[in-house]
């Protein structure tokens, strides 16, 4: 049998990393929503030969987060505001299959983890701290999520997520948007405890279009285009 080639293997190996890195500068609004991204200074960044660059953008655009302009270059996906309505129905459904999913699948363990999520949340909420709200807020819902055992769920979840870092919205911080969030929060936590599926995804469904009305609600337009996922 055939040793492959370990040039190529090499090659690979560094544009998957590449990939995840500029997934991340992308995701974390390094980049703006329609900016063009120069191969040049992404290689001179990460000190490597346009090549892998060239590889990581191509696997980026197939996944949505980038697009590919023949003759003008690779440029950061803009998301109108009516593609973050379609996603966050998408998004409503899938939320729910997870949590009706995990109203029978999960353990006390992990209902008591939701419940130190909670907690944690409630005390960032007294502060106003969005930038400290919103990673454990992606821990509750991913703790869902993994509570359905479903991995094409969560996948398919993931993908979404990915969709809605590139709509920008703060809808958490206007009109007590985080206290609220996370009184759904609970609501479907009590479901969950009481291992009752419909309930459960009636609450986490509802939860995610709450978080789409309050995107919506956001009156300055500037400031409806900054992380939409952050108000569900």
């Amino acid at each position: 049998m055939k040793t492959p080639d370990l040039d190529i293997l090499r090659f690979q190996s560094m544009t998957s990393v590449l990939k995840h890195e500029i997934e991340q500068l992308v995701l974390s609004g390094h980049f703006a929503s329609g900016e063009r991204l120069n191969e040049n200074t992404l290689a001179t960044r990460f000190q490597v030969s346009r090549g892998p660059i060239r590889e990581a953008c191509r696997a980026l655009a197939e996944s949505g987060l980038l697009e590919l302009i023949p003759n003008r270059g690779v440029f950061v996906r803009s998301v109108s505001e009516e593609e973050a309505l379609d996603v966050y129905d998408v998004r409503a459904a899938l939320f729910g299959l997870a949590a009706r999913l995990s109203a029978a699948r999960m353990g006390e363990a992990d209902l008591a983890n939701l419940d130190e999520l909670l907690d944690a949340m409630d005390r960032l909420v007294e502060q106003g701290s969005l930038d400290e709200y919103y990673p454990v807020n992606l821990k509750f819902h991913q703790a869902i999520l993994q509570g359905s055992g479903n991995k094409r769920l969560v996948d398919d979840y993931a993908a979404l997520i990915k969709e809605l870092h590139l709509f920008r919205a703060r809808g958490l911080l206007h009109g007590g948007g985080l206290r609220r969030s996370n009184l759904e929060h609970r609501q479907i936590v009590d479901a969950l405890k009481a291992r009752d599926p419909e309930a459960a995804f009636k609450a986490a469904f509802d939860h995610v279009q709450r978080g789409k009305d309050r995107m919506l609600n956001v009156e300055d337009p500037s400031k409806a285009r900054e992380l939409a996922d952050k108000t569900a």
